[in-house]
Order: structure tokens, then C-alpha cells, then sequence
């Protein structure tokens, strides 16, 4: 979408102190009740006893983990019995069959990203994974993150299964994206050389992006009749817009808990906060528009692991009064945190990976700003609001398009929220996926 020339603003004036850290647990029950005549009927299938293997804290409120559940449920809903084995550490979940492995002596957590104690975290998870397999005999073994098929490809053998791989993007580079590793290391070739085995392993693979798709066969040489792109979907009951809640009261106490004056517009950040989601130029972008350009608006940034430091980056950049930074928002109050937005933002810089918190705020009705990525185009195609990559300059005057011309993104917001329910359902991604287990186990 083209981006009009700088507007004029009003001079900011500061209504009172925003807390530095405001850590506040709110539980205000702000969604309504869900509809089910929003929900699609479902279309049943073969039902399939599935091993899911995530190496990765799961559940942890981000990224990855909230595939891995939405997709479970969505499968569970058709009559599948899928069980998850996970790393040690994580959140449990009722509605799911979570198998641990063993717990590591000296570690209780496990960083998010490229680590090197995966490694001995990846053994045991294999170890859980077999003997999982050896008790259930799972006809279908779906494997998450390369980690995830290398596990999986000696277990589906011996249960003579078909390994169905979920790609969320490419292994080395999430690596440098973490900058775990650097092109010119010696590590790099070696490693990329293990992705491309590792990615012909499987007898199929789903990926949540056709960039990602494209990249498998043209970068790694995988058939293309055996990649099938099932895009990130959302639960559009779970996640809904602040012009369906009849009761606006609750998003002022909120807004007063956390310290945002009513008098702001509030853009909404959710999800990890790290370099390589661009939280530096989105900080760099609301420095600009609060200093510069005067605009009366509070950056709402809610994730975690980085929060200490970002506070600290946005005191430097005299945004303390201006910025809330809540640590970690659990995946099942997020909708509500949601709630408070007018807009929201994507800084993500990665040209790989995928980028699930854009139909979070799809779904919530909120007009988004962000990087020019092909992720970012495939989900959002020409409703969203692009900047130059990398660029927060760029960023900051397609957060003040939208921030000034409230007509225009008030309609992009009710168009974002229409494409959302049509266009990206987890009970039509569950549906895909159990096609793809009948095709090769049926």
C-alpha cells in the first residue's frame, strides 16, 4: 500500500509516567463469547494415531509452539489421536497428550534460538521419542524443526511409518539470523550440507509460506510434488476486534493497569523480542515519531526474552514515557492485550522464517505496518502497509500513515479481519494436514 506524504501533527503532551516496569498479570476476561457460526463445519477423514516430535520448550506463547497446538487441536477436532514429545521444560496443556523427556541435570531452561545445548536436549528427546513409539505404534511420525525430522527419521523407519516433516524455515539460516553462525564460518558448509540431507528424509514436507516452499525445491533440490504449503492460519474466535466487544470499559482499566494515557493511540507489538525481529528499528521508528513528529502515541511491546535490555535501549532513546514493555504475554491472553491496539507493527527481519503474529493482528481487526518481506507480502498481500527492510525511518512513516489517516486504516482493519476468517482457519489447515496423512499412510 502506497504511503502519502508526512502529515503535521500536534505537539505531544505527556499525561503522566508510564511505569518503567510494568510486569502486571491482567486477567480481565475482555472477549466475548465465541460464535459458532464462525466456525466451518468439519469434513472428516482417516482417522491416525500420530507421534508430533518438537524439539523445543513447548509450550512457550510464541512462534513455533502456537503451530504445533493450533495444528494438534485443529487435528484432535477430526478424530486424530495425537501425542507430543517435547523437551523437559515448557507449559503443559490439558487438551494435549505431552510426553517430556528427561530432565537435564544443571539446566532448567532452554534458550530460544540456535543453542548448543540442544545437542544433548536433542538425545534424550530421541530417547523419549522411542520409546513413545515402541509403546503407541503411531502410524503417522510429523516432525517439527530439522531437529524435530532427524529424531523422527530413524523412529518412522522402524515403524515402517511415513515422516511427514512441518519446514518452518531454513535451518542455517535461522542461524544467522541468531547469529549463531556466519557465512564465512567453517561450520556453515558442513551444516548446510546436514539440512540439505535432512530435508530429503521425509516423504513429505508441509511448509507455512510458498517463499518457503520455493526455497526447499530451488535451494535443496526437494520434489515439488511432495511439498505442500498449508500457510499460518489463526483462531479467528480466539483472537477478535475491539468493534465486537460491547463493553469498553475493560480496555480503559486495562490501559490504566499498565500506565498507557487514554489520550494515546497505542501500537501493539506481540511476539519474541530479539534482533532479528527488528525490535532496534522499531524503537528507532518510535523515537522518530514521538520526538520529531510529536505524534500523541504509546508503544504497547509485549514478548520476551529480551525485555531488560530493550528497556533499557528505549530509556537511552527518551522513550521511557512513551513505551510499556510487559515480558512474556501468555498465548491465551493475548487476545486481549490485543484489544488495546489501534495499530500494530512487524519489524521482523528475517527473509525466512515465518511470521504468525501478523494473523493475530489480522484477526483482531488491527491495520499493520511492516518490513517488505515475501512472508510478509504472502500474508498480507496488498492490504498491509510495507517499509523498506531494515530501514526504521521507512518503518516509522508506515506506522504514521496509519497512525494520522484513521479512515483508511479503519478499513484496512475490517478488510485484514475478513481475509483472516475466510482465508486462514486452523480447522481448513487440520483438514489439509489429515489429507496429507491419508495420501501417504492410507
Amino acid at each position: 500500500m502506497k504511503i502519502r506524504g508526512e502529515s503535521p501533527s500536534p505537539p505531544i503532551q505527556p499525561d503522566r509516567s508510564v511505569p518503567s516496569n510494568p510486569q502486571t498479570r491482567l486477567t480481565l476476561p475482555l472477549r466475548e463469547p465465541m460464535r459458532t457460526s464462525d466456525t466451518p463445519p468439519v469434513h472428516r477423514t482417516q482417522q491416525f494415531s500420530v507421534l508430533k516430535i518438537a524439539p523445543t520448550s513447548f509450550f512457550s506463547d510464541y512462534g513455533c509452539h502456537v503451530r504445533i497446538y493450533e495444528e494438534t487441536l485443529a487435528l484432535q477436532a477430526l478424530g486424530n489421536k495425537v501425542t507430543i514429545c517435547t523437551y523437559h521444560t515448557g507449559n503443559d496443556i490439558e487438551e494435549l497428550d505431552i510426553r517430556r523427556a528427561m530432565n537435564t541435570p544443571g539446566r532448567s531452561t532452554v534458550r530460544v534460538g540456535s543453542n548448543i545445548h540442544k545437542l544433548y536436549y536433542d538425545i534424550l528427546l530421541f530417547l523419549k521419542s522411542a520409546q513413545v513409539a515402541a509403546s503407541l505404534r503411531p502410524q503417522i511420525v510429523h516432525a517439527h524443526l530439522h531437529e524435530g525430522a532427524l529424531l523422527g527419521y530413524p523412529v518412522s523407519r522402524v515403524l515402517r511409518a511415513p515422516l511427514i516433516f512441518d519446514f518452518q524455515g531454513s535451518l542455517t539460516s535461522e542461524m544467522l539470523d541468531h547469529n549463531f553462525l556466519h557465512r564465512d564460518s567453517p561450520l556453515f558448509r558442513p551444516l548446510r550440507l546436514l539440512e540439505r540431507i535432512t530435508d530429503r528424509l521425509p516423504e513429505a514436507v508441509i511448509t507455512s509460506s510458498q517463499n518457503s516452499a520455493d526455497m526447499l525445491v530451488r535451494e535443496f533440490s526437494y520434489p515439488a510434488s511432495r511439498v505442500y504449503t498449508i500457510p499460518d492460519c489463526v483462531n479467528a474466535n480466539r483472537f477478535r476486534p475491539r468493534w465486537q466487544l460491547s463493553d469498553q470499559d475493560g480496555i480503559k482499566k486495562m490501559k490504566g493497569q499498565l500506565g498507557i494515557p487514554l489520550s494515546r493511540k497505542v501500537v501493539v507489538y506481540l511476539g519474541l523480542l530479539a534482533e532479528y525481529q527488528g525490535i532496534d528499528q522499531l524503537l528507532e521508528a518510535a523515537a522518530y515519531l514521538v520526538q520529531q513528529r510529536k505524534l500523541p502515541v504509546h508503544f504497547l511491546i509485549m514478548g520476551f526474552p529480551g525485555e531488560d535490555r530493550y528497556r533499557c535501549k528505549a530509556a537511552q532513546l527518551g522513550l521511557s514515557d512513551w513505551v510499556t514493555f510487559t515480558g512474556r504475554i501468555p498465548y491465551l491472553d493475548a487476545p486481549d492485550y490485543l484489544l488495546l491496539g489501534d495499530v500494530a507493527v512487524s519489524a521482523k527481519i528475517s527473509e525466512t522464517e515465518g511470521n504468525g503474529k501478523l494473523l493475530n493482528y489480522m484477526a483482531a481487526g488491527l491495520p499493520t505496518a511492516t518490513f517488505n518481506t515475501p512472508v510478509a507480502r504472502e500474508i498480507l498481500g496488498d492490504l498491509g502497509v510495507y517499509a523498506k527492510r531494515g530501514n526504521s525511518r521507512s518503518l516509522a512513516r508506515a506506522l504514521e500513515f496509519l497512525l494520522v489517516e484513521e479512515r483508511a486504516a479503519s478499513e484496512i482493519g475490517l478488510r485484514l479481519r475478513l481475509k483472516a476468517v475466510q482465508d486462514h482457519s486452523w480447522e481448513k489447515a487440520g483438514q489439509q494436514i489429515a489429507e496429507i496423512y491419508q495420501r501417504f499412510a492410507g
